[in-house]
C-alpha cells in the first residue's frame, strides 16, 4: 500500500511541477503525465508520460527536455515530500494515449462508411 500512495504522491506533484512551469523548459510544456511506478525499494521510479505532439522529433524533444531537468526535479519532489529516499527518475514516453487516439480515427472512419440504416454505402 506505501508503494502505492508515493506512486500516486509523486505522479500529482510532477504534474503540478509541470502545469505551473516550475521547470522552465519548453520541451516538456505540454506533457502529461500517465503513471509513475516507483521500485519497492524507492531507489527508482518509471514515469510515463504523453505528449500533444507525437512526432518522433518531439516526443525525443520531451525526453530530453526531462534528462535535463532531472535533478532539479527531483530536488523539487525532495523538498515536498516527505520520503526516506527520493528516488532517481526514468521518464518514458508511453504510446498508449496515442494508440487509443488512432483506434477512435478510425472507427469513427469506419462508422462513416455506413448509412444510417446500418449498410454498407456503395
Amino acid at each position: 500500500m506505501r508503494i502505492e500512495k508515493v506512486n500516486s504522491s509523486i505522479k500529482r506533484e510532477l504534474a503540478n511541477i509541470i502545469l505551473l512551469g516550475e521547470v522552465r523548459d519548453p520541451r516538456i510544456s505540454f506533457v502529461t503525465i500517465i503513471n509513475v511506478d516507483v521500485s519497492k525499494d524507492l531507489q527508482h521510479a518509471r514515469v510515463r508520460f504523453s505528449t500533444l505532439a507525437d512526432t518522433p522529433k518531439e516526443i525525443k524533444a520531451a525526453i530530453e527536455g526531462f534528462e535535463s531537468g532531472k535533478g532539479y526535479i527531483r530536488k523539487l519532489i525532495s523538498q515536498r515530500l516527505a520520503l526516506r529516499y527520493t528516488p532517481e527518475f526514468q521518464f518514458i514516453y508511453d504510446k498508449g494515449i496515442k494508440y487509443a487516439a488512432d483506434v477512435d480515427k478510425v472507427l469513427e472512419e469506419i462508422k462513416s462508411l455506413k448509412s444510417p440504416q446500418g449498410e454498407p454505402q456503395g
